[in-house]
């Protein structure tokens, strides 16, 4: 994990006058909250703080930060194939301006689920770069062939870095087949300081080779990266759009499914039951759907768009008859990510503003094994805080505007933007 730097030297702030939503509960509070090197140190109505600096969000809603659990820092664009071959020199630029858009739309930490890394989390932690509290998990793991496998069919070089080592380095992404090659390929990315480590279980629409209800890995792999990695304490994400591939997943010891596209009734009602979490992430098969081929998605994806698309609101209705956990994730790739606000619309149809914003709160924060720490207003918790004009529990659209409806975006207590004074 690390996290940026903000704008001047304040370490103490008094936010006064603002509707706070804590989180979780569905009533607003008339509080004050003073912050104090980066934490929450109390909350309680007409608090005064004489060395504080004092920002008046009278009118306005102060929540926590926005957190996205699906995101690819490095993916700067929508052919993988061909960011496969970028240099990490472009990668890097790239993601520079990824992590700032991200920030100015008011999320305040991710999770990146396939990529992100040690270098680039002190690069953050440094103030080299500025950006939300990043929560990676290194390269993401991939079968041969599998969804994670951009190499063109017909390519016959495998581009093995290290010839005999049994993985192939796909930049955002590992391959390994067998028990042996995932069990090295895991404790590598662990050694690299991965909080959580990604799997892709089942067939993709990004990518060149395999259907999207292919399903990945044999059972004695995921078995064996789900032991190691809950021996480092850690936990397992898995891509999963057709509903046998989610059941397997969960049954042999995954925590978090990315996308359940394709999820079924009982299969729904099983993860509830194993208390597993669910990322749906609308805004990227929108995306796609909409303008992918404008931005270079290879033909084959584009009609694969079209296999989950159908699917996608009643997946979400399913999940939510079935009582499940469920994250909010976006999972958007290169020019598309400025798109972010388009997964709060998206998912209004389902849940209500209430359900949207825990998703993007605190039931991130239960994700990311961060619960009273980040996602919250509370005392004690890292002050990560936006202000809206107007209240998203009546209108979920205010955070659908790239943060044009922010006043004040602060992480860690630093203040990135505040337009109050």
């Amino acid at each position: 994990m690390a996290e940026g730097r903000g704008i001047g030297t304040v370490t103490s702030y008094l936010l006064r006058n603002a509707a706070v939503f804590d989180g979780s509960s569905p009533n607003l509070t008339e509080d004050d909250v003073v912050i104090e090197n980066g934490r929450i140190v109390d909350i309680a109505p007409r608090l005064s703080a004489a060395t504080a600096t004092q920002i008046d969000l009278a009118g306005q809603t102060l929540m926590p930060g926005i957190i996205d659990a699906h995101v690819h820092v490095y993916a700067s664009e929508l052919n993988l194939t061909s960011n496969m071959r970028r240099p990490w020199t472009y990668l890097a630029q790239y993601a520079h301006g990824f992590l700032g858009h991200m920030l100015s739309y008011g999320v305040t930490s991710i999770r990146d689920v396939g990529g992100g890394d040690y270098g680039l989390a002190q690069a953050l932690a440094n103030g080299l770069v500025t950006g939300p509290r990043l929560f990676y998990g290194g390269r993401l793991l991939s079968t041969t062939g599998g969804h994670a496998d951009w190499r063109p069919g017909q390519e016959d070089d495998h581009d093995h870095l290290l010839c005999n080592c049994g993985a192939i380095d796909q930049k955002l992404a590992v391959l390994a087949d067998g028990p042996d090659a995932v069990l090295r390929a895991v404790r590598d990315e662990l050694r690299r300081g991965a909080d959580h480590i990604k799997i892709v279980a089942s067939g993709g629409v990004a990518s060149p080779n395999d259907p999207v209800d292919n399903l990945q890995f044999t059972d004695d792999e995921i078995r064996t990266i789900c032991d190691e990695v809950t021996r480092h304490g850690r936990y397992v994400a898995a891509h999963c759009h057709p509903a046998a591939a989610i059941e397997r997943s969960v049954r042999l010891g995954v925590r978090t499914i990315e996308h359940g596209t394709l999820i079924d009734d009982a299969t729904a009602r099983y993860v509830a039951e194993q208390g597993a979490y669910l990322v749906p992430t609308m805004a990227v098969i929108y995306a796609f759907h909409e303008d992918g081929a404008k931005y270079g998605l290879p033909a084959a994806s584009v009609r694969k768009v079209g296999e989950v698309i159908g699917h996608a609101q009643s997946g979400m209705e399913r999940m939510k008859k079935a009582g499940c956990k469920i994250g909010f994730g976006t999972d958007l790739l290169g020019p598309q990510h400025t798109r972010h606000g388009t997964e709060f619309g998206l998912r209004r149809d389902v849940f209500t503003p209430l359900e949207i914003l825990r998703q993007a709160t605190s039931t991130n924060a239960e994700i990311l094994n961060r619960s009273g720490e980040i996602g919250c207003i509370r005392v004690g918790a890292r002050a990560d805080l936006i202000a809206v004009r107007g209240n998203p529990l009546d209108d979920i659209e205010l955070l659908a505007a790239q943060g044009r409806h922010l006043s004040l975006i602060m992480c860690d207590g630093a203040v990135y933007k505040d337009e109050n004074r």
